[in-house]
């Protein structure tokens, strides 16, 4: 008994030795999965995996499938140009993807013969395809394709660039670059003529097209005001899938309605429609069915304040099911014809992506604080979990424990946040902390797995995410109380989370830190000039003389929507331009990062902050990251981005304390 007793001491002692914490070079080991799609058959599911390349410095993106009970999993394609957007025929035939693999230069169809065999190319157009879509009949495929140059044209690298024409008001976009008039249209490709068909023209662009059961129309959302460009409005617009055929316009709201679904019994189509009829990135979404022929549109969820997704129905046509934000929680949930609701899924963790399945099943994505996203079945309102991608590295970390918590803001308002604990750090002790803030504004720190604040974690500070006013979770008032008003009701959130850490002994008021990307960054900025408390700072893709961002970015609408334009409304960009205007009170050092070809934030946002502190003396490094937008994809750059993170906090963190060897997870 005690030989036992020892070996199993052992045994545990080997496995708490084993997990290490996780560090900036685990870029490397974190892969990514998605788009999860199920065989009509309900045997397999299909899937895209990203895996990170250190080689080649990029990411790899490869077709997997998974059988239903979740026992054997294999890879479907391996090339090195990646693949991606599998589909199966309805038929149960093929699987499609698309890829630009071998000797194919555009993005075009592939597919895969069910019975086995190497994967063959379907489709061999002159331009790239962007989205496409099976018929129920497995006879066509309706195509998303953007207007472009010739073929001839595009491959005259040797020949000067054209000089870019722009004459629109919406002219920039992040990973797009300038705007031309290049529209996306619409086509539909029969699958054994190999003949294609042009159903839209003009300019306009036409997304997300859906077939009916029958095979025969089509419905796609598009733009069709007199200038697309100044306003947020898309329609529901339907048609046959044949060249030439009238276009009929199914909803008319002066403002967005997308994400069309058709019943099964084809009498219905499912949608989302937002609730202002202004352009309002605040707005909250609601699920409204509308019949198919025409007709006034049915609110199913007009009772619950809350974010909903892509609508997707039911088999039977009875029920319309999508996921809801719901104060740091995702889940899946169904509503009747009549709006009653069914909440599928429970627990805190996060449900998205969702898709039918075969039957009555379903399937989505799903994360928790210990482990990133991975696909689970949902049976009888029971999720189960099929995929298993990140266990074996997960396993090997000792991360940081995840706990929610309140915090009430000096006027009164109550805001969910997260507290990451360093693993084997006392919780009676009070810690270097960072605030970590989200981007958005309008989305939610929730209960998925988080990088960032396990990283900063694992070098010993308390991390904590706010989701302050503006966010995503709370209802519509929640996210659109700072319209018009930045930097105000979020720092005050901000703030009085930091000052209930500070309270409850959990934060070194001593020892604070900020950071965050996007409006994660500007809101650093926001803080640093209004609290003198924070002794380091990184913001990342972020901007604080906003005044100068008319016109430099893309969001051109929303500043004329929310402040008025700069030559009418000067005192309200002046005010949300505080904190450049206010520099001299920052005396936080400050690591300045941004992407080279960042369109949604520009570069300059974070130039102009740079260059101040420097010429008042405080502190400050500027990264930019050559040929990266918004987001940064190159592993390389993302652990140098983590990297310096680390190097910068704990230079201006009492960085000695946190440099002392952690206990082992017990």
């Amino acid at each position: 008994m005690k030989k036992l007793s020892l070996l199993l001491f052992l045994l545990v002692a080997f496995s708490s030795e084993a997990q290490r914490a996780i560090t900036p070079s685990d870029v490397y080991k974190l892969k990514s999965i998605s788009d999860p799609q199920v065989s009509p058959d309900g045997k397999w599911v299909a899937y895209v995996l990203s895996t990170p390349d250190s080689a080649k410095d990029k990411s790899d993106t490869d077709i997997w499938m998974i059988s239903w009970d979740g026992k054997e999993s294999v890879k479907l394609t391996a090339s090195k140009e990646g693949e991606s957007k599998p589909r199966w025929s309805p038929d149960g035939k093929y699987l499609t993807f698309l890829s630009s693999r071998y000797e194919t230069k555009k993005s075009q169809i592939w597919h895969m013969d069910r019975r086995g065999g190497e994967a063959e190319k379907l489709t061999d157009l002159k331009y790239s395809i962007d989205e496409y879509v099976w018929s129920p009949d497995s006879k066509k495929i309706a195509l998303i394709i953007q207007d472009q140059e010739s073929k001839d044209e595009e491959e005259k690298k040797d020949k000067t660039a054209k000089p870019i024409l722009i004459d629109r008001y919406h002219f920039k976009s992040d990973g797009e670059g300038y705007l031309e008039r290049k529209r996306h249209h619409l086509y539909v490709f029969d699958v054994e003529t190999k003949k294609l068909d042009t159903l839209t023209s003009g300019d306009y662009d036409n997304q997300n097209p859906v077939w009916s059961p029958d095979s025969k129309k089509l419905v796609f959302v598009s733009n069709r005001t007199a200038d697309p460009d100044r306003n947020g409005n898309t329609d529901l617009w339907v048609m046959e899938a044949k060249k030439g055929a009238p276009l009929k316009q199914l909803t008319t709201w002066a403002d967005s309605d997308t994400n069309p679904s058709w019943s099964p019994d084809g009498k219905w189509i499912a949608y989302l429609k937002t609730q202002t009829p202004e352009f309002d990135i605040y707005d909250q979404s609601q699920i409204a069915v509308i019949p198919a022929a025409g007709g006034t549109p049915k609110i199913l969820n007009a009772t619950l304040d809350r974010d909903v997704s892509a609508p997707r129905w039911a088999a039977d046509s009875k029920s319309v099911w999508v996921t809801v934000e719901d104060d740091r929680r995702s889940h899946v949930t169904s509503f009747d014809l009549d709006g009653n609701k069914n909440i599928i899924t429970t627990g805190d963790r996060v449900f998205t992506g969702l898709q039918h399945g075969a039957g009555n099943a379903w399937i989505a994505m799903s994360s928790d604080p210990m482990t990133p996203f991975e696909i689970f079945a949902i049976e009888n309102e029971t999720s189960r979990r099929l995929t298993h991608v990140h266990d074996e590295f997960m396993k090997s970390l000792s991360l940081a424990s995840v706990e929610a918590f309140n915090s009430k803001s000096k006027d009164g308002t109550t805001v969910g946040n997260f507290l990451f604990w360093p693993a084997g750090k006392p919780k009676d002790q009070k810690l270097p902390t960072i605030m970590w803030i989200h981007g958005g504004p309008t989305s939610q720190d929730d209960f998925s797995f988080d990088l960032i604040p396990q990283l900063l974690a694992a070098r010993g500070y308390a991390v904590a995410t706010v989701n302050y006013r503006g966010s995503n979770g709370r209802g519509l008032a929640f996210s659109k109380a700072i319209a018009g008003d930045w930097g105000n009701k979020e720092v005050v959130d901000i703030l009085g989370a930091t000052d209930h850490l500070i309270k409850t002994g959990k934060a070194d008021p001593n020892q604070l830190g900020i950071g965050g990307w996007s409006y994660g960054g500007i809101l650093t900025d926001y803080v640093t000039a209004t609290d003198p408390r924070f002794k380091a700072a990184a913001s990342g893709a972020g901007s604080a003389l906003q005044l100068s961002m008319y016109g430099t970015d893309q969001y051109t609408i929303q500043y004329e929507t929310e402040l008025g334009v700069p030559w009418k409304n000067l005192d309200k960009w002046m005010k949300v331009s505080y904190p450049f205007l206010n520099v001299e009170k920052i005396k936080t050092p400050t690591l300045y990062m941004v992407g080279e070809k960042d369109f949604n934030v520009p570069a300059a946002g974070s130039e102009q902050m740079y260059q101040a502190l420097k010429s008042l003396g405080v502190p400050t490094q500027f990264v930019v990251y050559p040929s990266q937008y918004h987001g940064i994809v190159v592993p390389s750059y993302q652990k140098d981005r983590y990297t310096r993170y680390l190097e910068w906090f704990n230079k201006y963190l009492n960085s000695d304390k946190l440099n002392e060897k952690l206990p082992p997870k017990k």
